[in-house]
Parts: C-alpha cells; structure tokens; sequence
C-alpha cells in the first residue's frame, strides 16, 4: 500500500475510535513518525493530508529540512532531546513533545530567550517510571509544569507519554488512562483548562489512546511502513 492508501486507512480508523469514544475525528491530531524515511515519502505524507510530521532524531530532521522535505505541515520534535542539540531545534520545530527534564527544559528556555522566540513543548511523562527512559515522573509532572509556566520564552501545551514496550494492552490502557488523569488535573489546577494537547498512542496503540482521551497520536509504522534498522 501507498503512503496515501495507509494514511486514509489510519484515518478510518481514528474515525472508528472516535465514534467509540463519543468523540469528533476533528478532535485528533495525526502525526507521522517519519524516523529513518527520507524527504520524498515526508512530501508524499504531505500530499496525502498529514497533520503534522514529526522527527525522532536532530541531524534526520536538519537534513530533511535542507530538502524542505516538511514544507506545507507544521514539524514536531519527537524523540530524545539531548541539551547539546537544544540549539539544533528551537525555533525549527514547532512544538517539541519530549521534554522529560528540568534541565532540558532549562535549556530551551535560555535558546529561546536568546533567539528571542517561544518555544511550544509538551511535558512527557515517564508513566511506566522506566529507569533508562527519560521523562518526568507522574509525581513530579505538576512541579515541572510550575517550572515551565515560570519561563517567559517557553509554551507548555500539554504532555505527551509513551508506555513501556512490554505492557499488555490492559496494563498499556490504565497507562493511558493514568495519563490522562494527570493531564486533566495539571489542565484544571495550573493552566485555567486551555492546554489542548494530550500526546499519547503510536502504531500499534493508537486507538485505545483515542479511546482513552488522546487528541494527537503519532504514527510511524502504520504510515510509512515497516523501518529498516542497521544491525
């Protein structure tokens, strides 16, 4: 199947999960993982309605934007963020979702302030408190949010989580659910109700995340097929 074919099979499916959920499919962000695709399958994505394409990695995403392989969506910054790339993607993404760290988060605010930009982020949660996975841990996501709201250069819009890899798709939707949970009570105790992205679901899950209140999921596999890693 074609980049375009799997985007509207992904769509229909959102479509399904929604009505499941009693939820609009216009309530869904779709981001494509384009991780390890080049710039042509990114604009095909893009002819094919992508949302939003989204790049695990900084120097995939610098070089893919040199092709403008992105022109016509907005970019997200996915992956891992190390500090000594900060610079490599404020202001080029227009939201970074992997902000786990106080340090990081520090970080953008000090590239931004000196680009004299905001930067858009969302707070991710380790929920599965996985020791080799970044990300803050559920009880410590209201204090980064306080962090956060003190920048004057950075823009939380809401969290993004990923699950651990090995949970069963019980375990994977209390997950979910415990996210979301979280979510709502940063939503309503800090931000007066206005964060609107809750970032959670990828390939192989994304469905139950719609079903347990995601507005963005992303996407890699689903859309751009299977990826090809050098063992």
């Amino acid at each position: 199947m074609s980049i375009a074919e799997n985007i509207a099979l992904v769509r229909a499916n959102i479509e399904a999960a929604c009505r499941e959920a009693g939820r609009l499919p216009e309530e869904i962000t779709l981001v494509g993982a384009s991780k390890m695709n080049d710039a042509a399958a990114c604009r095909e994505a893009v002819a094919a309605g992508i949302d939003v394409l989204g790049e695990n990695r900084v120097q995939e995403m610098t070089a893919k934007l040199a092709e403008h392989a992105y022109d016509g969506v907005p970019l997200h910054f996915i992956g891992h963020l190390q500090r000594n790339k900060v610079k490599q993607v404020v202001g080029k993404a227009a939201l970074i979702q992997s902000v786990g760290s106080l340090e990081l988060l520090e970080e953008i605010e000090k590239t931004a302030a000196a680009r004299q930009l905001c930067q858009d982020i969302l707070l991710e949660i380790n929920i599965g408190q996985e020791a080799a996975k970044s990300g803050f841990a559920p009880s410590q996501a209201e204090a980064a949010a306080q962090r956060a709201l003190a920048c004057g250069h950075v823009r939380v819009r809401g969290v993004m989580t990923i699950p651990p890899a090995d949970a069963e798709r019980e375990e994977n939707m209390r997950y979910f659910q415990e996210v979301r949970a979280l979510y709502v009570d940063i939503n309503a105790k800090l931000f007066h109700n206005e964060l609107k992205c809750l970032s959670m679901g990828m390939s192989g899950d994304y469905m139950d995340a719609i079903r347990c209140g995601a507005t963005m999921v992303r996407v890699g596999t689903a859309i751009f097929g299977a990826r090809h890693y050098n063992i």
